[in-house]
């Protein structure tokens, strides 16, 4: 069984010979059969079969705005919609209605797609597993006792089991590019500042970005080309206008050179089936015409301490508006200190708290210095490092994760395993550079994602590599077995 792209949708519109109130309804049935899964938080039919009804009324007209006009989407539960609600999968969000659209949704709305739900994931997006969420946990399409990954679990999840062909989700240290791998699916992490961040629930400011799921590189630069571009509501938001993207994807790769870290692929802690495919990936560009060389990421082994002590002091520092008082729950008590202290112990979960501890100890008076400072001077060496490995290279290419994924518990009792789950991905959001992972085949019957990263800005070059590979292979086309997760198995 195949599931339909972006594109094929597309092009069935266009065509005539579906409506996009057929594929809302089609969307939504899915969503239905496939509620085991724990992938969406919210639904909206009435507003979803409304939109679609519009597009199909534009589409009659000769008024489609584009490609996606009349397409199922789904949104993670941190991208604020207006007049929808969002809650972080945080009990001390619960009845939060957002009253404004942010920036990427909205520019998603504008091309006419039909956004279906939510998605779940990690508490404030913090963890690897989609474990961590007041909604339960969400499982994986290809084996429902196992993580989908995390943050963005419930964004790849719902691609994965073709729900969606496309769903928007955040990546912090690796929140889309780790979840599209262990689900079988295409997630790309664009350059820092290339799609506004403004209606993003900001877990650590410097390093999150938005980006797309779906089946194909092709669809990834679809989504991406609607998203991009600057927002003066978002400081960091960058001048440049769109990426033209679906025009490079002319599937030639000949004469790119492709750098492959030795950081990337020590033995140590990588699966040894995870780095068998990625290197035969690999060979398939080089068959393509790439080239490839060794290349060295030498300050790579303190990506993942440098990660999470920037990550918890910027998530500490953003966390504390959520004190009772704007946002969300409110704790019934006698004093406002009470009051403050009794919302955020009921209201946030232990991993939150967790982060928020450790952020809060590493700014402070006497610590700044030995961990905050030291890190971000890190940050710089490992900036430096992709910038000396990007002169002699177009692209990186390694494993998106260590091992393919793993079962649900395994790790939530040990949090340093956990955050090893990143290893490969935090590095690309500490130096601001875009990412993709894209499926590679398998190991143990689960999917593998080979992981390319690119110079800043340089989208179009990561996916005219994705594409080419995905137009020799059909990794990306393997779908899991629906009656795995369908109510009454």
């Amino acid at each position: 069984m195949r599931f339909a792209t972006a594109s094929d949708l597309a092009a069935a519109l266009e065509g005539g010979r579906v409506s996009a109130l057929e594929l809302a309804d089609a969307a939504l049935a899915a969503a239905g059969r496939a509620q085991g899964l724990g992938a969406f938080v919210h639904l909206s039919p009435a507003r979803a079969r409304d939109d679609a009804a519009a597009s199909d009324a534009r589409r009659a007209r000769g008024e489609a705005r584009g490609p996606l006009d009349g397409v199922p989407v789904a949104l993670k539960d941190l991208l604020v919609d207006e007049g929808e609600p969002c809650t972080c999968a945080s009990r001390i969000l619960e009845g939060f209605v957002a009253p404004y659209p942010g920036t990427a949704t909205a520019r998603l709305r504008a091309t006419g797609a039909v956004v279906i739900g939510r998605t779940n994931m990690d508490e404030f997006a913090m963890g690897s597993s989609t474990e961590h969420s007041v909604y339960g946990v969400a499982r994986n399409p290809w084996d429902p006792g196992r993580t989908p990954g995390g943050s963005s679990g419930g964004s790849a999840a719902a691609v994965a089991a073709g729900v969606v062909p496309i769903a928007l989700g955040s990546d912090t240290g690796g929140s889309i590019r780790q979840p599209a791998s262990l689900c079988g699916v295409t997630g790309l992490k664009p350059t820092y500042g290339r799609v506004s961040r403004y209606g993003l629930v900001a877990f650590a400011s410097s390093l999150d970005q938005i980006g797309p799921f779906a089946r194909t590189a092709a669809d990834c630069a679809l989504v991406l080309e609607a998203i991009a571009g600057h927002d003066p509501l978002d400081s960091t938001s960058l001048p440049e206008p769109p990426p033209r993207l679906r025009a490079a994807l002319s599937g030639d790769v000949s004469g790119l050179v492709i750098g492959l870290p030795r950081e990337f692929f020590a033995k140590e802690g990588l699966a040894p089936g995870v780095a068998e495919r990625v290197r035969e990936a690999v060979a398939e560009l080089e068959r393509a015409g790439a080239k490839t060389r060794e290349v060295s990421l030498p300050h790579a082994p303190h990506a993942i301490a440098t990660y999470y002590l920037i990550a918890t002091a910027e998530a500490s520092s953003n966390l504390a508006r959520y004190d009772g008082v704007r946002f969300g729950r409110r704790a019934e008590a006698a004093t406002l200190g009470e009051m403050y202290r009794r919302t955020r112990s009921e209201g946030f979960g232990p991993e939150v708290k967790r982060r928020i501890l450790l952020g809060t100890y590493v700014l402070s008076a006497g610590y700044y210095d030995a961990y905050y400072r030291k890190a971000m001077k890190v940050r710089t060496l490992l900036r430096r490092d992709f910038e000396q490995a990007f002169a002699g290279c177009d692209l990186l290419a390694g494993p998106t994760t260590p091992e393919p994924a793993f079962r649900i518990g395994e790790k939530t009792g040990d949090p340093l395993a956990m955050y090893l789950s990143d290893i490969y991905t935090v590095s690309a959001n500490l130096a601001g550079i875009p990412g993709v992972s894209l499926p590679c085949g398998f190991a143990d019957g689960l999917p593998v994602g080979l992981q390319l990263l690119g110079r800043p800005l340089d989208e179009a070059t990561l996916l005219r590599a994705a594409d080419a590979y995905q137009r020799r292979t059909d990794w990306h086309a393997r779908t899991p077995d629906p009656a795995l997760w369908e109510p009454g198995r």
